[in-house]
């Protein structure tokens, strides 16, 4: 709790219109929920009971004094105009009430007075924290660059809140207090701040849900069958280790154990509610539960959001009254939640089965899938350490989930079937991270196209109808994408059980030469490398396989291969390899269960130095001894495939998901020389005239803030005026059409290249003014441009992605841009590494690297066009589509030929840090 003196309140202050953009609910570090927004002056009074219940020390600690006007202080504390002064209030409980107050008040010079207070009870659980992010963040849009603050000393946790934001404050001693200063944009240290706070929170949130203490069935029906008898059911039959209240209103007991009317009832807290009532009922029952504490909710009834408008309106009262009591939700329309910790058994679904305890978790977005998930779980012999299925994604998320499993010391892989993004780029941002230690693996769905953007550039055509985003969320996150269930299975069991490969190097044992060939061909077409055996490897092999048998890579111990042998091989082949596929086709002789103990052995011998996968290719599948543990438990389950292909797919994932979290992690650079505010009046001022695209004009101003490299551009009217820009130029020229709409200048006759002289340049003027309005185009005057010097083109492209934010394209440019779609796409904001791997991951990349003998090209200029395009889309929201090509790259330097830009209002949002994942 700080204060704010008199302050200094600027003439000409301005009303504006309540910043409705600014509410949000947010988490705090205990998982439950507060709701943040702009004070009104509607508030008065709620803001005079927050002051009047704050303990003398927080109230002098506020005001320097105990002894406050308390009228007149909350009349300044609502006294707001939403840009000179502005103010926020957290609020909390079913019947809500303010908890939290912050509020800045402009100085000269682009500084502002601020001051926060917390109510006493709240204290200690980040609402500090959380409301200094939300009035920075507020503060920076109106140009405040800088907050100041007079702390007591003797305030201690206000100090603390400073100093752990993040925020880069300034402190100096003064007679009597400490004078705080503090700049309002986020620092990198305060992203990781606020990023660890919520870890915290998400953590808190998850766990009570899946180990909770106590748990309530509401609709719990004594007939088993039903999905409230059923969930019922397997809670107590799991061997949940807490109380179990069945409630229902018509029953005195439920399947033998003793039931309650409602929530209100029963004998002791609750800490978790499942919910399985008819969904006109659920807000009512969450009501309930609000009023007795219950911490959290499991709404496995369905009727909201995916019914319908009547629907989503109910789901938004769930919603609402969860987090004004704080309450977190897991679903509604959702199948439920598991634990399979021995400590805190939980089946709180209606699944006919329990997984065995394992080391993933997993989460299901659609219930159905659930079911089926659990099934296949147990026929692969994968065990689960939670699961949850979300359902409609109310409140917890699969962001608040990865949170949680990263941290779970039961959890080494998740598992994540998505049919749909709440937050992608947080999502993104936590994957990243979680992903070097532990492997995500999802399935999303929707490949296929569900419409095509609105777009005119040739960016926004290549990106249009596809999923080309999620591919890019995923590459930069380091997220295992799979193209289907079965496959998401076989990669998990690989990283569930075994290492993942240290490098490419692939080898294959079988005891059939077609199986192994095509095992060799899956594995080279992912990228691993089939080497030839060393010659100290052949001669170990050598020593006690037959003759016939082949020794090269598949080596191929023939038919007649014994059990033994393959425990041999195995030994003799593991030192010169990264992993091993072993194939076993059943002959007429060998046993496989005789096979598999072999293998188990020689396994167990590596003691996890290098993966081994089992293909055994036989209706009856592989035998029990590849599933066996060891005793000690130190080795690992060896994961088996029906097919030589299942088992090279599953290495080739494994082992690009190693390389990416190997290499280090790439920068988001700095620029120096930026006009930002610049830019920002460009964007601005254009955007008086409505979404549309801008005019060169415009356009080489805008680049020349970032340091873009545009062609020179000289912008004339007249031919006349055309043929001076040329002669100013001294050497050959380009000439474009300039005209409302004109787009594809090309496709209407709009560029002429290479003019030497005036004539050529008056000749291709007059001409090009005749096509273009032929062509129903209204001719607004030229560009002339120097003829660039030869190099490769290329296209760098970003459409703004109503979901993803900014998705910047770099691929193959010029004419035939969309005929290649040769392109690689990445999320902004680029990172040099981001931006290096799109350049060489393209196949046409060969031409910038000096194909047949060309010079090379001058690929580190290309990069930075790419980082300055990711920094100005990030940095300008508004900016809806911007198309650079072609962009030439010479042998030194790249040189922008021809851009579009075109505008539209973003939706004001608060960065990543400052609201909910």
């Amino acid at each position: 709790m700080t204060r704010v003196g008199a302050g200094h309140t600027p003439g000409g202050t301005r009303e504006v219109g309540y910043p409705s953009h600014r509410e949000t609910d947010v988490a705090l570090r205990d998982g439950s929920t507060v709701h943040v927004r702009p004070v009104r002056r509607g508030d008065l009074s709620a803001v005079r009971d927050f002051l009047q219940g704050l303990s003398r020390q927080s109230r002098a600690f506020r005001f320097f004094s105990a002894s406050i006007n308390l009228e007149r202080e909350a009349e300044r504390s609502v006294d707001v105009d939403y840009v000179d002064r502005f103010a926020l209030v957290a609020e909390a409980g079913l019947e809500p009430r303010v908890v939290g107050h912050a509020i800045y008040i402009r100085m000269p010079a682009n500084r502002a007075e601020a001051a926060f207070a917390v109510a006493d009870e709240f204290q200690g659980r980040g609402l500090g924290t959380i409301l200094l992010a939300h009035l920075a963040q507020a503060a920076q849009e109106h140009g405040i660059d800088e907050f100041v603050a007079e702390v007591m000393p003797e305030n201690h946790r206000m100090v603390e809140v400073f100093r752990e934001s993040g925020f880069r404050p300034s402190m100096h001693a003064s007679p009597g207090w400490i004078d705080v200063e503090i700049p309002t944009s986020l620092s990198p240290e305060a992203l990781e701040r606020f990023d660890r706070r919520d870890q915290i929170s998400a953590e808190a949130a998850v766990r009570a849900v899946l180990s909770p203490s106590s748990i309530a069935v509401v609709g719990a029906s004594r007939d088993r069958g039903t999905i409230a008898g059923e969930v019922f059911h397997n809670i107590v039959e799991a061997g949940f280790p807490g109380p179990v209240y069945p409630i229902n209103l018509h029953a005195d007991e439920v399947q033998g154990v003793r039931a309650w009317p409602t929530v209100l009832d029963t004998p002791q807290p609750v800490d978790l509610a499942v919910v399985v009532v008819p969904a006109a009922g659920v807000v009512d029952v969450a009501r309930q539960c609000a009023k007795v504490g219950v911490r959290s909710l499991v709404v496995i009834s369905a009727g909201f959001a995916e019914t319908g408008p009547d629907g989503r309106s109910r789901q938004d009262e769930l919603t609402h009254v969860c987090r004004e009591a704080g309450m977190r939700l897991v679903g509604p329309n959702c199948m439920g939640v598991m634990n399979t910790d021995p400590r805190a058994l939980l089946n709180a679904t209606f699944a006919p089965l329990f997984p065995a305890p394992g080391n993933v978790g997993f989460l299901s977005q659609s219930g159905a899938l659930g079911l089926a998930v659990m099934d296949y779980a147990n026929v692969r012999g994968l065990g689960l350490s939670s699961f949850v299925s979300v359902g409609n994604k109310a409140d917890i998320s699969g962001n608040d989930l990865v949170r949680y499993w990263e941290t779970d010391p039961r959890t080494e892989v998740v598992l994540l079937y998505l049919e749909s993004f709440g937050n992608p780029r947080t999502f993104g941002r936590i994957s990243r991270r979680v992903g070097r230690t532990k492997p995500i693996v999802a399935v999303k769905s929707g490949r296929s196209a569900a419409g095509a953007r609105a777009t005119s550039s040739h960016t926004g055509a290549l990106l249009a109808a596809s999923d080309v985003t999620v591919d890019a969320l995923f590459n930069q996150a380091g997220v295992i994408r799979t193209d289907s269930l079965p496959e998401m299975f076989d990669v998990a069991l690989l990283l569930a059980e075994q290492p993942p490969p240290r490098g490419h190097r692939i080898g294959i044992l079988t005891n059939a030469g077609g199986p192994g060939i095509l095992c060799a061909d899956a594995c080279e077409a992912g990228g691993l490398d089939v080497a030839a055996l060393p010659d100290a490897t052949r001669e170990a092999l050598a020593a006690f396989l037959p003759p016939e048998a082949s020794f090269g890579n598949p080596v191929d111990m023939i038919a007649s291969a014994t059990a033994e042998g393959f425990g041999r091989a195995i030994d003799a082949m593991a030192p010169a390899f990264d992993a091993l596929i072993v194939i076993f086709v059943p002959p007429l002789v060998t046993r496989a269960e005789d096979v598999a103990r072999e293998i188990r052995r020689a396994v167990d011998r590596l003691h996890g130095s290098i993966p081994v996968l089992a293909v055994f290719m036989s209706s009856a599948g592989a035998p029990g001894q590849l599933q066996e543990q060891a005793p000690d438990q130190q080795e690992r389950r060896i994961p088996t495939y029906a097919f030589p292909e299942d088992a090279a797919r599953a290495l080739v994932r494994a082992a690009r998901w190693n390389r990416w979290r190997e290499r280090r992690e790439g920068r988001l650079p700095e620029f120096t020389g930026v006009r930002r505010d610049e830019a920002v009046a460009i964007v601005a001022s254009a955007l008086s005239d409505g979404p549309r695209w801008l005019s060169p004009a415009e356009v080489t101003r805008l680049l020349s803030c970032y340091g873009l490299p545009l062609a020179t551009t000289r912008l004339v009217s007249t031919p006349e005026e055309a043929i001076d820009a040329a002669n100013a130029i001294r050497g050959p020229v380009v000439l474009k059409a300039v005209a409302e709409g004109l787009v594809h200048k090309a496709d209407v006759g709009g560029v002429r290249l290479s003019l030497t002289n005036a004539a050529d340049v008056d000749a291709a003027a007059r001409a090009m003014a005749r096509d273009v309005e032929r062509a129903g185009y209204a001719l607004r005057g030229y560009v002339v441009q120097p003829m660039v010097p030869s190099g490769v083109e290329m296209l760098v492209g970003v459409v703004h992605d109503p979901t993803f934010g900014p998705v910047v394209a770099c691929g193959a440019g010029g004419a035939a841009v969309e005929l290649l779609k040769d392109i690689a796409v990445r999320l902004a904001p680029l990172t040099d590494d981001d931006a290096a791997d799109m350049v060489r991951s393209l196949a046409t990349f060969p031409l910038l690297d000096g194909y047949r003998g060309a010079p090379k090209s001058d690929v580190p200029a290309l990069e930075d066009v790419l980082l300055r395009v990711s920094a100005l889309v990030e940095a300008h929201p508004a900016i809806a589509e911007m198309d650079c090509n072609p962009v030439v790259v010479h042998e030194h330097g790249a040189v922008i030929v021809d851009v579009r830009v075109r505008i539209e209002p973003a939706s004001p949002e608060l960065p990543p840090a400052a609201r909910r994942a």
